[in-house]
């Protein structure tokens, strides 16, 4: 039975019951609020997938195949059948979950495998894994920042660092999006023991990137550290894949690095924090997700092993996704769109209006193109867009017929001439 049933009473702390009427009060307080979403146009409707997760999905409501191009599956290693293969091997000889948290029963060898690979692709000396990157995010600045430091945040930074800094007791400062003048000018007003720079690597929903070698620079001048989520570049972005600080050409400069396996490295699940032995150490002992969660499942910890597998041997799937970048947004602009970001697998279509943009994204559906319309408050109001992400997957003519989709449509709507 539903703890919403219009008939139920629940029982409270103390034995105490509640009514209906606070129920329906709960009720017509979000309903409203429900109503309010929907008639501003920004209420997110979710599409129900039949198929795994490809660049060709199937939706409930049609055995009809559509191209996909609003998933953070970069490399298409999503369904790869190798990996599927041996995710069921590991699964089969290590069980379905452990039931525990890693310092109990929940660390088997594969645990540590994994973690010692993840270090190795970043040129880190250890990791800890996560049940997610919001974990990691979550885990990091509480425990290890005090009253006596500062943390410095982009005022874009993604929901779950911006959450986990709240949780801190340090100080906490905001500087403007990218703004190095702002930043420096917080940076030198500080008496912080620990002074942190927070920032995402690629920013998801505009796909600009962290002018990190500048950041770096910074750090160094005002004796502090950075922290890079590079959730949106790792595995990809980059010669190798290495993320944001091999695009920067700032290598190793990067004091801790979170991330995660869900996107570009499997699309399965989990995160992680990278870096100093002893940072990791002490993570193990005080981060509250991690001591409080159940650890990473076998079937996902193989899907992980078997992607860093794959990356430490080539880069082959790295440079795919960068050339259907390339082909995807010279395209695009040369139509007459406005593409943001840079050079970056997430091409922002920008329209500005939120019901432009859920329109938009339908009209791609009826053509085959799986789309995506983003509005306020995930994007700033006024900047509506819709995010098509490439995939090392898409062949050159499923990124062609997407693009042709896309001129059609904006034709249609008056977007593009």
């Amino acid at each position: 039975m539903s703890i919403f049933s219009k008939s139920l009473l629940f029982r409270g702390v103390g034995g105490r019951h509640y009514s209906a009427a606070a129920q329906a009060q709960l009720r017509e307080i979000l309903g409203n609020q429900l109503a309010g979403i929907k008639e501003a146009g920004t209420f997110k409707a979710e599409r129900v997938i039949t198929s795994s997760q490809s660049t060709q999905i199937t939706v409930q409501g049609s055995d009809k195949k559509i191209l996909n191009f609003c998933a953070n599956n970069y490399l298409g290693l999503a369904n790869n059948p190798e990996i599927v293969e041996h995710s069921q091997k590991l699964l089969e000889q290590y069980g379905a979950g452990l039931s525990s948290v890693r310092f109990i029963c929940g660390t088997q060898d594969i645990h540590k495998q994994l973690e010692k690979k993840i270090a190795q692709f970043h040129g880190r000396e250890d990791t800890i894994l996560y049940a997610s990157c919001f974990d990691a995010n979550a885990g990091i600045f509480e425990a290890i920042l005090t009253p006596e430091d500062a943390v410095f945040s982009d005022e874009l930074n993604h929901a779950s660092i911006i959450d986990g800094i709240r949780l801190c007791k340090a100080k906490k400062q905001r500087y403007r999006h990218r703004d190095l003048g702002d930043l420096e000018e917080q940076l030198k007003a500080s008496d912080a023991r620990l002074k942190l720079i927070a920032t995402d690597g690629v920013f998801s929903m505009d796909g600009n990137i962290a002018p990190l070698a500048r950041i770096v620079e910074l750090a160094k001048k005002y004796n502090a550290l950075v922290f890079v989520d590079e959730c949106h570049a790792t595995g990809f972005f980059g010669a190798t894949g290495r993320g944001t600080e091999e695009y920067d050409n700032v290598m190793g400069q990067v004091d801790i690095i979170n991330s995660t396996l869900g996107k570009a490295l499997g699309g399965a699940s989990g995160g992680y924090t990278t870096g100093p032995a002893e940072l990791i150490s002490f993570l193990r002992q005080k981060s509250r997700p991690y001591l409080f969660s159940n650890t990473l499942p076998p079937a996902v910890v193989a899907v992980g092993l078997k992607v860093m597998d794959m990356l430490l041997q080539s880069s082959e799937l790295t440079q795919r996704v960068q050339s259907n970048t390339q082909r995807f947004r010279q395209a695009m602009t040369m139509a007459g769109f406005t593409i943001a970001g840079e050079n970056h697998p997430i091409c922002p279509v920008m329209l500005g209006d939120a019901r432009l943009a859920s329109k938009f994204a339908d009209e791609m559906l009826t053509r085959g193109i799986y789309v995506i319309g983003f509005s306020y408050p995930v994007v700033p109001q006024g900047k509506a867009r819709i995010r098509v992400q490439i995939s090392a997957a898409h062949t050159e003519a499923e990124i062609d017929r997407a693009i042709d989709a896309f001129i059609e449509v904006g034709r249609s709507l008056k977007v593009i001439q």
